[in-house]
């Protein structure tokens, strides 16, 4: 994900525009095994049907932008809220 780490220092939350680090492989792991489970929700309320490979926490830590194929998904309506991640 050498591509990803550099894109993260020129992205920003397109809502507040804080900055965003890499979630950890752990916190990729518990959210996918919920959305494996159609227990996580994207913040216009759809369930998130695909598993993310990576994910982008804004610095408040509130929301996470998923990463499919090393291409991150910047729409505030497809954030994860992490609060709601069982």
């Amino acid at each position: 994900m050498g591509n990803l780490e550099e894109l993260i220092s020129i992205l920003c939350c397109p809502e507040t525009k804080e900055s965003l680090v890499l979630a950890d492989d752990d916190l990729i792991k518990k959210i996918n095994a919920a959305i494996k489970k159609e227990q996580v929700k994207q913040r216009d309320g759809n369930v998130v049907m695909e598993i993310i490979d990576a994910g982008l926490i804004r610095k408040d830590g509130k929301y996470l932008y998923p990463v499919r194929r090393e291409i991150p998904v910047m729409l505030v309506e497809e954030s994860i809220d992490l609060g709601t991640v069982k």
